[in-house]
């Protein structure tokens, strides 16, 4: 059963700040009533020094962005709207796979929950096929070299009716009840940090253990897609894996494709 926007709880701010709070000892959680944007905040404080670590979450994103500009509103405190800011010392060719672990570290901490979470290329959570949480990554130039901001939005209990498109849920409709936020965030946060810290610290054997484990839990590799690419040309074929740089591979009529993030408008089964 959800909950009406006026009972949902607030995050608990002492845990999240405790030092006991089960958290890597880099990251640091500042909790805002509302912002526009946890992403704009983040990249904000990054120019201005901040150090690698710092989240900021909003118990309500106003405006919220999502990749290509999408908007991305909802109810108040009925989601889990973060950014983490990391200061990444990888090479730059590393740095697309950046949207993709957070995606994939998003659906392992829900899985470690018991939820049934697959990622679909490139960062989008689903959860018996629809999107449950999305992530936005971006590059800011700053004084102390380039950050990455890793903006994430979970929905938590939001019901059918406050979701903005049907082929969206939410964690209170999946499993019938809305779970702690607080939990989540710790969760969430932890798994993020220390994949990101194992990946970005394990050079070329790191990259490759990340593109097996986010191949496996990729629920858009072995399936029949269309790719929409912004010349309007539609791309068609099953999607078979992906590539060393984070590209979806597809095999199509005319043989093998690679579409990076960037290239593409939207990918999707088409069965669906």
């Amino acid at each position: 059963m959800t909950q009406d926007s006026g009972k949902r709880p607030p995050l608990d701010r002492t845990r999240l700040t405790s030092p006991d709070a089960d958290l890597p000892p880099d990251l640091v959680v500042e909790v805002v009533e509302e912002a526009p944007s946890t992403n704009a905040l983040v990249a904000e404080r990054a120019r201005a020094g901040a150090a690698e670590g710092l989240v900021v979450v909003a118990e309500h994103q106003t405006a919220g962005r999502g990749r290509l500009d999408r908007s991305w509103e909802t109810p108040a405190r009925s989601a889990l709207t973060q950014s983490l800011l990391l200061r990444p010392t990888i090479q730059p060719a590393d740095w697309p796979w950046l949207p993709l672990l957070s995606g994939y570290a998003v659906a392992k901490a829900l899985r470690a929950e018991g939820i049934a979470a697959d990622v679909k290329w490139p960062n989008d959570v689903l959860v018996r096929g629809r999107k449950v949480a999305g992530i936005l990554v971006e590059r800011v130039e700053t004084p102390d070299g380039p950050a990455a901001v890793v903006g994430i939005g979970l929905n938590v209990s939001q019901t059918d009716a406050e979701l903005p498109v049907q082929t969206a849920t939410s964690l209170a409709i999946e499993t019938g009840t809305a779970p702690d936020r607080t939990h989540l965030l710790l969760t969430m946060l932890s798994t993020l940090y220390e994949a990101y810290a194992a990946w970005s610290a394990g050079g070329e054997a790191g990259t490759a253990r990340l593109r097996a484990s986010y191949a496996a839990a990729c629920a858009t590799v072995g399936e029949d897609v269309r790719v929409d690419l912004p010349s309007g040309e539609v791309l068609t074929g099953r999607a078979t894996g992906i590539d060393a740089e984070g590209r979806l591979e597809v095999e199509g009529p005319s043989g093998r494709t690679v579409v990076g993030a960037g290239d593409v408008i939207h990918v999707r089964a088409l069965d669906r």
